[in-house]
């Protein structure tokens, strides 16, 4: 074992320079989700070189694929992001989670030889705002992986992270144009409607669960200040840490909506998103594999408390309620650097994300050959899935 594990090592530093320039040439790249092709490319194309047998336009996505080494079970898969943010790039360091997925995968080779086995990477886009992962778990893109990881940027090292259920609402109001000053009385007002629905949400803040959040944005509010507004038009995220809850909170964001159009007389239209994000089940077995793979290489790396507030998303969440899986997170940056800011951007391109990202490399394949090494472990590992 000590050997397979020194291999994974040695394998991760050999191509540490490559996988360096392709993270820079992705972050200098940005591809908003569904649009990630040379990105796409470029990755299948790394692993095609080292091995890998491709899959391109997996559950139905273009810029989607899935890429393996080995044969048989267990299967092993490495989930890659590679979307940026509008105005952004890649203010989230997805260059990051993809690269240290691809440098994972092939330096696991050693252990699949080793062992047997099959180690997946498998390219999942548009993680931000379109839930790529969903789409692709609806058609069946997972269903023969048995352990599933991947590894985020972030401020601290962990080898767990918590997730909120999540779904987006568009709304609309539509009301009636007419002059503001020479006869109001003659229009319904659709900003009002969308500014009333604004505060009830507003006023619902104060009497939701800790672990739940409501945002959102108005995004048309009318066409002149001597108009009454006819239209207007809003996106807001409901989440929360329990899928029932999102449930009872999504019809309670509904009747703020519903007593701004009773309020102005406006008709209200409204569409949730067809995607719903999952929260995120961490395998705490794997995770502690993965944190003393961490502690090895030199990283002090914790197991966050399921209990710690989660505010954010992902879409890994819906591949862990179905998986095995975990979503680590490894430092490239100072504590109060905010991800989805130009700061945390330019940190996934510094010398410290680069090597949080062949870091990360190694202890996610290294913790694959602790897997494929034990078929005890893989049974404990199951049976946390199944009684969690």
């Amino acid at each position: 074992m000590d050997t397979v594990k020194e291999s994974i090592i040695q394998e991760v530093d050999s191509h540490s320079r490559e996988l360096r320039d392709l993270s820079l040439r992705i972050h200098d790249n940005p591809e908003l989700g569904f649009h990630e092709t040379e990105a796409s490319r470029w990755l299948t194309g790394l692993l095609e070189k080292n091995g890998f047998r491709i899959e391109r336009g997996t559950g139905g996505l273009e810029t989607a694929f899935k890429a393996t080494y080995g044969n048989g079970k267990p299967v092993f898969a490495f989930l890659a992001e590679y979307d940026a943010l509008p105005g952004l790039g890649h203010a989230c360091g997805h260059n990051i989670i993809c690269t240290c997925a691809v440098g994972a995968g092939i330096a696991a080779r050693k252990a699949a030889d080793a062992y047997g086995g099959t180690i997946a990477v498998i390219g999942t886009p548009a993680e931000e705002l379109y839930g790529g992962k969903i789409v692709m778990e609806e058609a069946g893109a997972f269903e023969n992986i048995d352990f599933a990881m991947m590894v985020h940027p972030a401020t601290e090292d962990t080898a767990t992270t918590g997730a909120l259920a999540c779904q987006n609402i568009h709304v609309e109001f539509i009301g009636k144009p007419a002059h503001a000053a020479a006869k109001p009385e003659e229009g319904i007002n659709a900003l009002e409607a969308m500014i009333l629905s604004f505060n009830g949400i507003n006023s619902l803040r104060q009497h939701i669960r800790s672990t739940a959040r409501i945002h959102g944005i108005i995004t048309k509010g009318g066409e002149a200040a001597n108009i009454v507004p006819a239209s207007s038009a809003g996106e807001f995220i409901v989440r929360a840490a329990e899928p029932d809850y999102l449930e009872e909170l999504k019809e309670r964001v509904l009747g703020c909506f519903r007593a701004g159009a009773e309020a102005t007389g406006s008709e209200l239209k409204y569409t949730w998103d067809a995607v719903c994000y999952l929260p995120m089940k961490n395998n705490l077995t794997i995770a502690g594999l993965f944190a003393d793979n961490m502690k090895n290489i030199g990283r002090d790396t914790r197991i966050a408390s399921l209990d710690e507030k989660a505010f954010g998303s992902t879409d890994m969440g819906n591949v862990s309620q179905i998986v095995p899986s975990i979503h680590a997170m490894v430092s490239i940056a100072d504590e109060g650097v905010l991800m989805h800011s130009p700061e945390f951007a330019q940190a996934a391109a510094c010398e410290r994300g680069m090597k949080g990202m062949t870091d990360a490399a190694k202890a996610m394949a290294l913790t694959a050959a602790d897997v494929f090494s034990d078929v005890q472990l893989q049974s404990a590992i199951r049976k946390e899935f199944l009684t969690a």
